[in-house]
């Protein structure tokens, strides 16, 4: 039966069967180490001339071969854990090419290769211990989230991505042959989830795949991701909407530093911090003035460039102790029709962005749910509005008042892990240039 690495520690003087990757390789003539690595840890594995035959095969393994190994557990306090293993038998379950493109470890001799090199070459850039603990953290970080919604009453829905129409505003969408038709790429499950509000089912969340056609090439942009949404009714504001938002970011921050703090900060040298609830709020309005008075030159009216959200953060950081703040009230002009608009103020819209040390991770609002002035405002947009007669017909047999909002996990990967490119915080990236592998 196999041991997992992490348990030969329990094994101390009994016989083990390991099984993973051979990460490193001395061969000292006399003697063999090899460096095992499975999911769990590394092990030392020491070949001698006791078991010649299995020594002898050992000088075969080449580096990333997947081998498995029978023989004693043995505490040794100078190996990496503090034990060892003395070899009996080899197996070469998989003998790797000798040729390595890419380097797996990235210290020693070989240098880290370009970003653009290890993306051709995922899934041995993906062995590296920190890209097994950066989707290790995903999975808690994620379990955490639907452990808060499902505890507060959302229900789980999973929406269409093949749509009739362009979604939202219309533009940077994919569009795909279907059959006789044409169909698109959903940008997002916003319509569908304001449907279940029609529906009556009150609060709502998806996680699923989101398809933008931006021809973008930044650190934090791509064409494929995974989104968060959730949606919930009878709010009185998009306060309310925000509140659940950081009760659930906490809460799932929480759990990320309770199970893998200690190793986010051996991996990443980075300290996860729960933040306090509330979290700041900054009007659209008051974050310009702010900007202003720091010498920062606004470059969009009514909108934070990406260098506005990183001093705005660094503002925020410095006059308030948080690494989160809502930015809240956007002119009506740069958010989409179907955002509420304020009664005193019908040029605001009562929507958010949420940045998170400079980065944006989320956008949210509170929606109209009034048939007439929801056709009032997407003609307003230049809509057309027969393209998306089906989804304004939500609202024309009564929906309650709701908003909710979308995150981007793969930005909230690379705040909690200090990762500075978003392609690094992805199983697999796909970008303008990239549909492989």
């Amino acid at each position: 039966m196999r041991t997992l690495i992490s348990e030969i520690a329990k094994k101390d003087g009994q016989e083990v069967e390991i099984k993973g990757f051979a990460q490193t390789i001395r061969d000292q003539g006399k003697i063999v180490f090899i460096l095992v690595r499975d999911a769990t840890g590394l092990v030392q594995v020491v070949f001698t001339k006791e078991f010649l035959e299995t020594m002898q095969k050992a000088q075969t393994v080449t580096m990333e071969s997947v081998i498995a190994v029978k023989g004693l557990a043995k505490k040794e306090d100078q190996a990496p854990g503090g034990f060892e293993v003395l070899a009996k038998e080899l197996e070469i379950l998989s003998l790797a090419n000798p040729e390595l493109p890419i380097p797996i470890l990235e210290k020693g001799s070989q240098e880290e290769a370009d970003q653009s090199i290890r993306l051709d070459w995922r899934w041995l850039d993906l062995r590296k211990p920190h890209s097994l603990l950066t989707f290790q953290v995903w999975t808690t970080l994620e379990a955490a989230f639907r452990n808060y919604w499902l505890k507060n009453g959302y229900v789980e829905i999973h929406t269409p991505k093949l749509i009739g129409a362009p979604s939202e505003s219309g533009a940077e969408v994919f569009e795909v042959k279907y059959f006789e038709k044409t169909a698109y790429l959903a940008q997002s499950p916003q319509f569908y989830k304001q449907m279940a509000m029609a529906a009556g089912f009150e609060k709502v969340f998806e996680v699923g795949p989101v398809f933008r056609a931006e021809p973008s090439f930044t650190s934090r942009h791509a064409t494929e991701f995974t989104g968060y949404d959730a949606e919930l009714s009878y709010i009185d504001s998009h306060e309310d909407v925000m509140k659940a938002e950081e009760e659930a970011i906490a809460e799932a921050i929480r759990a990320v530093k309770e199970k893998h703090g200690e190793a986010i900060k051996k991996e990443f040298d980075r300290e996860v911090t729960v933040p306090t609830v509330p979290f700041p709020r900054v009007s659209m309005k008051e974050a310009k003035e702010i900007l202003k008075g720091m010498g920062v030159a606004s470059e969009k009216e009514g909108d934070l460039s990406p260098e506005e959200e990183r001093k705005i953060s660094e503002y925020v950081l410095k006059e308030k102790g948080h690494e989160f703040v809502f930015i809240t009230d956007y002119p009506a002009s740069v958010r989409p029709f179907y955002h509420m608009r304020h009664e005193n103020d019908p040029t605001l819209t009562k929507s958010f962005d949420l940045l998170w040390g400079g980065l944006e991770v989320t956008t949210g609002a509170q929606r109209e749910h009034r048939y007439d002035v929801l056709v009032s405002q997407a003609k307003e947009k230049g809509m057309n509005v027969e393209s998306i007669q089906f989804y304004l017909n939500f609202f024309k047999y009564g929906c309650p008042p709701h908003g909710g909002f979308g995150m981007g996990p793969n930005r909230v990967m690379m705040k909690l892990l200090g990762i500075d490119n978003v392609r690094e915080a992805m199983f697999l990236y796909r970008g303008v240039k990239r549909l492989e592998p």
